[in-house]
């Protein structure tokens, strides 16, 4: 009996898809609710950025140390209780009474969310050894990934309507406890035999990087680009960055393993994770607002609207994964940068009263990009390398996609606040975001150069290169160690 037949890869992969999924919804059901939840707590544009922005950072940040605990602690374990604080602390997130105490809460939901998505993938990794079976599990987990986020607004905007924007919150606490009963009877616990030291000093680093950037791109048009507050912060997070990279060269166990870059596809892979989430993420954020503040419309109205992206993701995201599985990665990256470019485009000259056909056009279009972005890019961040580190590997590829969502609103934003009228923001925001798709455009456009850069057959060699640098020391694969995983002999 092999020991992917023994896990039941099938159950494991839907149970951690679950998880995944409502960590995927969050992220975008609370965008749908902004506008609602900026008029019930009387908050500005930067709190409202901050809602988003605080969960996304603090998950992108903590990632990191997520995927290196669960390697060492045991993969069920830690999906299991970051599935209890992610439920616990949206049901706080339901009942914030300020937006201040919103934000404390979405931080701690943060730490909850970062302790699920990428153990999850690196679960779903561990019972699918085949490549090709493994690249069809992640084209899977993608199209959840993608729909997850993609639904989030539509069902974001029913639960507005007709609960209040609290209930977007509350919804994850039954799915929470499913989850967690469904993980402990299906899930086989898994680990690095060799689990590496912690790295409190680094992990630190990066929360500062990411928050001292971040908060600098988000005030800076309050506090003044030339402020000392602004440069400084920039200047810290330069800083910062720069002794990070000395400091994790010199440890033998680092947080982020420098020589993973080595491998032009892993590289490219974060790059593109980054840039594209940041891209989709912008996208959703300033079609939100414009939706509702710009058209009008009702939070259930909006969602409905925003159906056709959710609709594109759910059929283009397997086939992605598909596509990867027998093609490669380049194909699917190649038109997940074009559909984004192009949706972004078509929105360049956005006025309030573009046509419904036009926006759908958009939807449709990013839909496609988004879709087609998240299987190649968890492919060639786990492929290749050594299985005992594809909990490293995959949180590095998951905190590019969270830290991209979290700039891209903060970037998006920056363009587009300053440039709304004080006493008009509702008819001033069409013309104010057109900055805002340009960029978004660019954005896709990188997506796609990028992708051709570092899927050649030269550039998938170095993966080979570094995962023989680094399985020498990462040792043989843990196999799944509780009663459900197959005996020694039988691997």
């Amino acid at each position: 009996m092999s020991r992917e037949s023994a896990t039941r890869p099938g159950l494991v992969l839907a149970v951690c898809c679950l998880s995944l999924l409502i960590v995927g919804v969050d992220n975008t059901i609370v965008t749908i609710a902004l506008p609602s939840i900026r008029a019930d707590l009387h908050t500005s544009f930067a709190a409202a950025q901050w809602t988003v922005d605080a969960y996304q950072l603090v998950l992108g940040a903590l990632l990191l140390t997520a995927g290196a605990t669960a390697d060492r602690w045991g993969r069920r374990r830690t999906l299991q209780a970051g599935l209890a604080v992610f439920t616990v602390t949206s049901l706080l997130c339901g009942v914030a009474p300020t937006a201040g105490w919103l934000i404390a809460f979405r931080v701690a939901q943060a730490v909850g969310a970062s302790m699920m998505n990428p153990v999850a993938m690196a679960i779903v990794a561990q019972v699918h050894p085949d490549p090709g079976k493994r690249a069809k599990a992640f084209g899977v987990w993608s199209g959840v990934y993608g729909l997850s986020m993609a639904i989030g607004p539509v069902l974001g905007g029913y639960l507005v309507d007709g609960a209040g924007w609290r209930s977007v919150f509350w919804v994850d606490v039954p799915v929470g406890i499913a989850a967690i009963a469904l993980c402990a009877r299906f899930v086989p616990e898994s680990r690095a035999p060799r689990p590496r030291a912690a790295d409190p000093a680094g992990q630190a680093m990066v929360v500062v990087l990411l928050l001292a950037l971040t908060y600098a791109i988000i005030e800076g048009h309050a506090l003044g680009w030339g402020s000392a507050a602004v440069v400084g912060l920039l200047a810290v997070a330069a800083g910062t960055a720069a002794v990070l990279v000395r400091w994790e060269r010199r440890r033998d166990e680092p947080l982020i393993d420098p020589r993973f870059f080595a491998s032009a596809p892993f590289s490219g892979g974060v790059v593109m994770a980054l840039v594209g989430m940041a891209a989709a993420g912008g996208y959703l954020w300033v079609m939100t607002f414009y939706l509702q503040d710009a058209r009008g419309m009702t939070p259930s109205a909006a969602g409905t609207f925003l159906l056709p992206l959710a609709l594109t993701v759910l059929v283009v995201a397997p086939l992605s994964g598909r596509l990867a599985a027998r093609r490669g990665p380049r194909i699917p990256l190649v038109l997940s940068g074009a559909g984004i470019a192009l949706g972004a485009l078509t929105l360049t000259r956005l006025r309030p009263d573009t046509p419904g056909w036009l926006l759908t056009t958009s939807l449709v279009l990013l839909g496609l990009g988004f879709g087609m972005l998240n299987a190649p890019i968890t492919a060639i961040s786990v492929e290749g390398m050594p299985p005992a580190r594809s909990g490293v590997a995959s949180a590095v590829a998951s905190t590019g996609r969270q830290t991209g969502q979290a700039l891209g609103v903060a970037v998006t934003g920056a363009l587009i606040v300053p440039r709304l009228a004080p006493g008009d923001v509702a008819g001033s925001l069409p013309a104010a975001s057109h900055a805002g798709w340009w960029t978004i455009a660019a954005g896709g456009l990188v997506v796609t150069v990028v992708a051709a850069a570092t899927t050649t057959r030269r550039a998938l060699r170095t993966t080979r290169r570094v995962a023989g640098l680094v399985d020498a020391e990462a040792g043989p694969v843990a196999a799944p160690d509780d009663r459900r995983a197959a005996p020694a002999r039988d691997r």
